[in-house]
C-alpha cells in the first residue's frame, strides 16, 4: 500500500477504534492543549520559550533586589523552609576536634522554626549551634573590623531576620556587613570566616531591599508573602562568592554536567542555579511571578514614572526588561544602559508599599494602645521594641493579646472566632517563633514544656493555660490593605471587647503624636466616645446593660420537673433539622442522625461556614417507607433509600472522606441525589454516606469501652437547656438597647442555630456544664465536654443569612472558652441489645460532678 495512503486519519481509525475523548477532538486541542510550555531541560520550541522566560523571572528576581546576575544566582525551590534546607544541608560544616575547634552556627532567639531548625542538621556533624538574643548581639561587639584570617579559614554561619515575624521589628541590615568583618558578635569571639544568612521572607513583602547595601551570602525568600501567589514557590539568592562553599550530597535531573551510572563520577553543573535545582522546576508558577512584579509595578506606578526618566528611544527595551521577555543580547543591554534604574525601581515601587503599609500600621497601633475600657484599664498588651516610630525600624506587623476590665488576657482563640463574624481575618499562636514568643509573653522554657504535658502543641486553639496565654493575636498589612481595613478592625475591638463606655488614654495618645483630641489643661485622660469608627469628644456614656445576675434564676425555678422539651436530628450533616417526638436511639447515636453528607467535586464535606444554603435542604426521615426525603425551596422532592439493597447504585463504590481529621469509609448515592444538590448550591457535589459497615471511634469517649460516632463533629449527642437560651435572649436584647434596625432573636430562632439533638427545660442557665452523667426517662448518658462554639450559630437556620448574634453575646458572658451546651454519649448496660426510644416529655435525672 502507498505510504502516504497509510498516512491518513482513515487508516488511523482503522488500526485504533479510540482515538478522543468524545465531541470533536479539534475543538478539545484548540480549547485546552493551545500555548504549550516545554520542559526546560530540552531544546525544542516550546522548552526553549519556557528556559527563556524563566531566566528572565530570575533577572527580574534579582532587578527587585537591586543586584545583577553578576553579583547573585536566584536558585528557585519551593518555598523559603526549602530554600533554609538547602543551605543547612550544602554549607561545609566542619566538626568539633582536637585540633580543631570546628564551625559554629549562631542564631537571633527571634528566628522563625525553620532556621532554629538547621541545629537538628548541625549537632548530627558535630558543629555547635548557638543562639544569641538581640541583646547580646550589639552589646559583646567590636569597634574595629578584623583582619580577614589567611590562616585559619573555618566556615561559620550566622542568620538572622530582616525583619522578625512575631512582633515586625526590623534589625539592622548592616549587621550583615559587621558580621563578615568581625565587628559584630559571635564574629568577633570566633577566628575563621563568618557567612550571613539572612531571612528576608517577612521584611520583603512590604520593604525594599537592596543587596547593594547589604550583601548577604545567602537570603531565602517566600514569593507568595510578597504577591500572595503562588503558594509553593521561593528562593534562595545567593551571592557568586559564596556559592563555591556549597556543597550537595545529592543531584538530580538537570543539576549534572556529567555523571556515570556504572562508577562514581559526576561533574556538577556549571550553572550556579542548575546545579542546586534538582529535576524540573515549577516553571508555570515561576512564569506567574512575572504577574506579581507588574501589579506591583502597576499599583504602585513605578512603570510611568520610570518612563519619564529615559530616553524615549530606550522604552521598548524597558518594557521587555521589567515584563521579563528576554533573549540573550537583551541582558548586555540592560546591564550597560538601564543600570541607573535599579535604585529607581527599587526604592519608587518598594518604597511607596512600605510608607503605605506602615502608615496604617502606625495608626492602627497608636490608637489599640490607647483604647481604654470604661474603668480606665487598657485593652490590649501590645508585643513591640518601640513605637512604631519608623519603617526603618518597624514592619507592618501588630502584635498583641487584648485585655478584660479586669486585667485577665482574653484567649486568641476566642478572639480569632469573633474576627470571623466581622470577616476580619488573623492569626493567632507563636507564628513558628517560639524565642519571640516566650521573649515578649514571658514564658519561661519551664512554662513551656508543662503547656505541652497540659496537652498544648504548636497551632491548636489552646490559648490559655491557667490563665497565661500560650500565643497572641497578629495583625499584618500588605499592599492591598486599606484605611478601612484599620477602622473596621479598631471597632470590632471596641464593639466586642471593651466594657462601655469606650475610652482612650488621652496622655498616650499625645505622646504617641496623635493627641490633637486631648483636652487642654486636663490632668485626668478624657473620655472618648467612638462612633462608626470615629473619635469625638464628649462625656457622653454608652449604655451597656449590666451582666450582674443575667445567670441567675428565680428561686423557684427548681420548683419545674427537669425534661426533655425537644430532640433533633440532622440526617445530612450541616443541613437543616428534622424534629421528632419520640426517635429510637441507635449505636451511634439518634438513628439516622448525621448518616448522610454532602462533598464538592474534590470529596471534601461542605458545611454552612462555606456554603449557608445548606441550612435550606430539610431532610425528613420516613422509617416506615425506608425513605429520606430532600426537600428545599424551588425544588422538587427526592428520595433517598434509608438502607441501599445490594443492588442499589451498581457502578457507584465505596469512597474514602475525612470528618475532623478522622478518615470515614462512606459510599455514594447516586447521580439523581447529586444533580438535584449540585443544581439547588449552584457547584457540583454529591450526596454520600457512611458505610453501614465501617466503625469510627471516638477519640476521647469518657467511657470504659469505646464509642462509635456517625458523621458528628465530636460526640453522639448535643444537649443544650432552654435556660441557657433564654439567658442569651436577656443578653442579646440588652446588647440591641437604643440600636436601630437590629433584630432580637426569638427562641426557636436561638435554639435552632445551635443545633443540638437534646433541649432539655426545667435548668439554671449553663447548669449542665456542672454535669458528669444523666438519665433521660430509662437511658443512661455521660458528659463528655463542652462544646466550643464559632461564627457558625450565626447563621440563620431559615433564611442562610449571617448575624453577628448570638456569638457576640455569648462572648460576653462566658470568659475563656466559648461554649454553649455539652457531649454526651449513651451508655448501654452490659448484655443490652438495644437501647429504646428517647420520648419528648422524658424525665432528665442528671448527676453533679464531684469535684
Amino acid at each position: 500500500m502507498d505510504f502516504r495512503k497509510l498516512c491518513t486519519f482513515e487508516t488511523f481509525q482503522q488500526l485504533s477504534s479510540h482515538y478522543g475523548y468524545g465531541g470533536n477532538f479539534r475543538d478539545v486541542i484548540e480549547q485546552e492543549f493551545t500555548r504549550i510550555k516545554g520542559n526546560p531541560h530540552s531544546h525544542n520550541p516550546s522548552s526553549r520559550l519556557t528556559h527563556d522566560t524563566v531566566e528572565g523571572v530570575r533577572f527580574r528576581v534579582l532587578q527587585h533586589f537591586n543586584t545583577t546576575p553578576k553579583e547573585y544566582s536566584v536558585i528557585f525551590t519551593s518555598g523559603c523552609t526549602a530554600a533554609l534546607k538547602l543551605v543547612a544541608e550544602s554549607f561545609p560544616w566542619r566538626p568539633h576536634t582536637e585540633s580543631e575547634v570546628g564551625s559554629h552556627f549562631y542564631y537571633l532567639t527571634d528566628s522563625h522554626t525553620s532556621v532554629v531548625g538547621i541545629r537538628a542538621l548541625t549537632s548530627g556533624r558535630g558543629v555547635a549551634a548557638l543562639p544569641v538574643s538581640p541583646q547580646e548581639l550589639e552589646k559583646r561587639a567590636k569597634d574595629e573590623t578584623r583582619a580577614e584570617d589567611v590562616i585559619c579559614q573555618t566556615p561559620h554561619l550566622f542568620c538572622y531576620p530582616a525583619q522578625s515575624n512575631f512582633s515586625g521589628r526590623k534589625y539592622p541590615l548592616s549587621h550583615v556587613k559587621a558580621i563578615q568583618a568581625r565587628r559584630l558578635y559571635p564574629a568577633c569571639a570566633h577566628q575563621g570566616r563568618w557567612f550571613v544568612l539572612l531571612d528576608a521572607a517577612s521584611h520583603v513583602s512590604c520593604s525594599p531591599l537592596s543587596l547593594q547595601d547589604c550583601p548577604a551570602d545567602f537570603i531565602p525568600i517566600s514569593f507568595y508573602k510578597m504577591f500572595g501567589f503562588p503558594t509553593g514557590l521561593g528562593a534562595l539568592l545567593v551571592r557568586n562568592n559564596a556559592a563555591g562553599i556549597l556543597k550537595k550530597s545529592f543531584f538530580g535531573g538537570g543539576t549534572a554536567a556529567a555523571y556515570l551510572s556504572g562508577e562514581d563520577y559526576y561533574v556538577e553543573a556549571a550553572n550556579i542555579s542548575d546545579r542546586f535545582e534538582d529535576g524540573t522546576v515549577s516553571f508555570l508558577d515561576i512564569i506567574a511571578l512575572n504577574h506579581g512584579f507588574e501589579s506591583l509595578d502597576r499599583i504602585t506606578g513605578v512603570m510611568t514614572e520610570c518612563l519619564d526618566l529615559v530616553n524615549p528611544s530606550f522604552n521598548s527595551t524597558i518594557i521587555i526588561c521589567i515584563h521579563g521577555i528576554y533573549s540573550d543580547n537583551l541582558f548586555q543591554v540592560k546591564s550597560k544602559q538601564l543600570d541607573h534604574l535599579y535604585p529607581f525601581l527599587l526604592s519608587g515601587g518598594m518604597h511607596n508599599i512600605q510608607q503605605h503599609t506602615f502608615g496604617l500600621a502606625r495608626y492602627t497601633y497608636i490608637l489599640l494602645s490607647s483604647l481604654c475600657h470604661g474603668n480606665g484599664r487598657p485593652v490590649a498588651r501590645l508585643y513591640t521594641e518601640g513605637h512604631f516610630d519608623s519603617p526603618i525600624t518597624q514592619g507592618a506587623i501588630l502584635n498583641f493579646n487584648l485585655v478584660d476590665s479586669k486585667g485577665q488576657i482574653i484567649g486568641y482563640s476566642q478572639v480569632d472566632r469573633m474576627a470571623s463574624l466581622y470577616n476580619i481575618h488573623v492569626r493567632t499562636g507563636c507564628f513558628c517563633n517560639t524565642g519571640a514568643c516566650q521573649s515578649f509573653l514571658g514564658i519561661t522554657s519551664q512554662q513551656m514544656k508543662r503547656n505541652l504535658q497540659a496537652g498544648h502543641v504548636c497551632g491548636d486553639n489552646m490559648d490559655l493555660v491557667d490563665g497565661i496565654p500560650t500565643g497572641s493575636v497578629r495583625v499584618s498589612f500588605g499592599y492591598m490593605s486599606t484605611f478601612e481595613d484599620c477602622q473596621k478592625f479598631l471597632n470590632f475591638v471596641a464593639e466586642c471587647f471593651v466594657e462601655k463606655p469606650v475610652t482612650v488614654d488621652q496622655v498616650r495618645l499625645r505622646m504617641l503624636g496623635a493627641g490633637t483630641a486631648a483636652v487642654e489643661g486636663s490632668s485626668e485622660p478624657a473620655s472618648v466616645k467612638i462612633t462608626n469608627g470615629e473619635l469625638c469628644d464628649g462625656d457622653e456614656k454608652m449604655s451597656e446593660a449590666s451582666l450582674k445576675g443575667f445567670g441567675q434564676t428565680d428561686s423557684d425555678s427548681h420548683r419545674e420537673a427537669y425534661t426533655l422539651a425537644n430532640i433533633y436530628i440532622y440526617p445530612v450533616k450541616s443541613c437543616g433539622a428534622f424534629e421528632v417526638h419520640d426517635w429510637p436511639v441507635g449505636r451511634l447515636g439518634l438513628l439516622y442522625d448525621r448518616g448522610w453528607m454532602v462533598v464538592n467535586r474534590n470529596g471534601v464535606c461542605l458545611s454552612q461556614k462555606r456554603e449557608p444554603r445548606l441550612c435550606l435542604i430539610r431532610p425528613q426521615v420516613h422509617l416506615n417507607a425506608n425513605k429520606l426525603l430532600l426537600q428545599a425551596p424551588d425544588m422538587d422532592t427526592i428520595s433517598v433509600p434509608l438502607e441501599n439493597s445490594s443492588e442499589s447504585h451498581t457502578g457507584y463504590g465505596v469512597c474514602v472522606s475525612k470528618v475532623c481529621g478522622d478518615r470515614v469509609e462512606t459510599v455514594d448515592c447516586g447521580d439523581e441525589a447529586a444533580s438535584w444538590l449540585s443544581d439547588f448550591l449552584g457547584q457540583p457535589c454529591r450526596l454520600i454516606r457512611q458505610r453501614p459497615d465501617f466503625t469510627r471511634e471516638m477519640r476521647k469517649s469518657g467511657a470504659a469501652t469505646s464509642t462509635s460516632l456517625s458523621l458528628v463533629n465530636e460526640a453522639q449527642y448535643l444537649m443544650i437547656n432552654r435556660g441557657s437560651v433564654a439567658l442569651i435572649q436577656k443578653l442579646i436584647s440588652s446588647r440591641q438597647d437604643g440600636c436601630e434596625g437590629d433584630q432580637l432573636l426569638d427562641t426557636q430562632s436561638v435554639i435552632s442555630r445551635f443545633r443540638a439533638n437534646l433541649v432539655i427545660t426545667g435548668v439554671e442557665a449553663f447548669e449542665e456544664d456542672n454535669w458528669s452523667h444523666l438519665d433521660i426517662g430509662s437511658t443512661r448518658f455521660v458528659v463528655t465536654g463542652q462544646c466550643g462554639r464559632c461564627h457558625l450559630v450565626g447563621i440563620d437556620q431559615d433564611t442562610g443569612t449571617k448575624t453577628k448574634e448570638p456569638l457576640m453575646s455569648l462572648s460576653a458572658y462566658r470568659t475563656g472558652k466559648l461554649t454553649f451546651g455539652v457531649y454526651l454519649n449513651h451508655l448501654v448496660a452490659e448484655g443490652s441489645a438495644t437501647a429504646g426510644v428517647l420520648s419528648v416529655g422524658s424525665l432528665v435525672k442528671p448527676e453533679p460532678r464531684t469535684l
